[in-house]
């Protein structure tokens, strides 16, 4: 005789929970089935006209060297040997060639030929600053606008600002974050609505393994099934919303609502078999060193075309305080061709034209060194790119003395940045506030500029 197999805690409450959603309909979540479509992530109206409607950030943790990428510096090549300004450190001459490229004459690093072919649609910032020399304190200010303080993040305030423009898409994604020592802060809302917080897909610290969601689909349950549970659900979270205000429980209710809609659209978006063979070669997406950040920028397309609004990419490591050589070749060699292929992917898709790229790391390196295969932490002067969205193509932007110690020209500070990435974005950045503990906040603070210079 064999004993009727129990079910579990879970899948009895599963099902109750499925039946009594359809019982329940008429009840709680009558209130549910009415509810507001237009949410926190419903597209908004900009400030003004805008140049840019999504932009996609290509960080490079760590700090790339800009006498090594976009800033030649042939005096500190002629220097090399020489004593530098830091203690017991000499100047470092660059080891690679720059060769002028397209007809601005853009000079780039020999290391970086691809992204040369683009030369004539990029935006250099050769006179950055920011406040911090500390990786974790940089990299949050690059993010956030302030390194004491928890903020939101600049995705966050683009949300915010802005909406989305697919509702069954996250708004703002990150793929590759930097999960440890913080870096979730990187990606936060803060004390923004949770709905504007990023989906992290992936993680920096194993970035060859492939970049997935798991748990999407429930082969247990139907999805009009599971639709009547979460009504169910969501009608409870709306009450208990109404009586107590708290946030957390608004994140939880847009959280919910976005997984269902997911469902349906993110696992095609995400899927590179999709793609011809032609467009994963033009990405370097098929094989080599440049496969993993070549599918990472190919999904950057696939969200960007989707309607995603900010889509962030993170390519470590950048922290060249030795293996100088060793490590620029590297990851010069698995960015250079996957960057090329999107800009030209963005471009012949109509697409650039209103998507703001955005090159660069949390500071630059230093003229000189003690190893002398290497390069210290520098805020004091370092470069950036934009590309598309409204920025002068072919142009270039401020300047670092003859050795590529400070910006002496053209300064651009973390907050100019931003205030000019929302001005692009049709954002006043001194109008997009929040009120959070008595005062208004914006993505700038009490500062930021916007660089007009740098506007097409």
């Amino acid at each position: 005789m064999h004993s009727i197999p129990q079910p579990s805690r879970r899948d009895w409450l599963r099902t109750v929970t499925a039946g009594f959603g359809y019982m329940a309909f008429a009840g709680l979540a009558t209130a549910s089935a009415a509810r507001d479509n237009a949410g926190p992530l419903a597209p908004k109206a900009p400030h003004f006209p805008a140049r840019a409607k999504r932009v996609i950030f290509l960080c490079m943790r760590g700090g790339p060297s800009h006498m090594e990428t976009f800033d030649p510096k042939p005096h500190l090549t002629a220097a090399h040997g020489k004593v530098g300004r830091r203690a017991n450190t000499k100047l470092l001459g660059s080891r690679w060639d720059f060769r002028q490229h397209g007809q601005s004459g853009t000079e780039i690093v020999n290391l970086l030929p691809e992204i040369g072919k683009h030369a004539d649609k990029l935006c250099v910032l050769r006179g950055m600053q920011s406040d911090n020399e500390n990786h974790p304190q940089a990299l949050e200010q690059l993010h956030t606008g302030s390194f004491q303080f928890v903020r939101p993040s600049m995705g966050a305030w683009t949300l915010y600002g802005l909406g989305t423009e697919n509702q069954n898409l996250p708004g703002f994604i990150s793929i590759n974050p930097l999960t440890a020592l913080g870096g979730l802060r990187y990606y936060s809302s803060s004390f923004l609505p949770a709905a504007y917080s990023a989906t992290l897909l992936g993680d920096a610290n194993q970035p060859s393994k492939p970049i997935a969601i798991e748990g999407l689909k429930n082969p247990r349950v139907t999805t009009s099934s599971q639709r009547a549970q979460l009504d169910l659900l969501q009608g409870m979270n709306r009450e208990l919303l109404a009586k107590t205000g708290d946030p957390r429980v608004e994140g939880l209710i847009e959280s919910y609502e976005l997984a269902f809609r997911m469902q349906g659209e993110l696992p095609s978006v995400m899927d590179l078999g999709r793609e011809s063979q032609e467009t994963l070669e033009m990405y370097g997406a098929d094989r080599g060193p440049t496969q993993t950040f070549g599918k990472q920028c190919l999904l950057a397309r696939r969200f960007a075309e989707s309607g995603v609004r900010f889509i962030e990419i993170t390519h470590t490591d950048w922290d060249h305080h030795g293996f100088l050589n060793t490590g620029m070749t590297n990851n010069c060699a698995q960015i250079d061709k996957p960057i090329a292929g999107l800009l030209q992917d963005l471009d012949q898709r109509g697409l650039l034209a209103d998507t703001l790229v955005l090159w660069g790391g949390e500071f630059g390196r230093t003229p000189d060194d003690l190893t002398m295969d290497g390069r210290g932490h520098n805020n004091k002067g370092y470069s950036m790119w934009m590309a598309g969205g409204g920025v002068k193509p072919g142009y270039i932007h401020g300047a670092t003395d003859e050795l590529g110690y400070d910006a002496v020209s053209g300064k651009v500070h973390i907050h100019d940045l931003h205030a000019t990435m929302l001005h692009l974005l049709g954002l006043d950045h001194e109008r997009l506030v929040y009120r959070h503990g008595g005062r208004d906040f914006r993505l700038t603070d009490v500062k930021g500029n916007v660089v007009t210079q740098i506007l097409a």
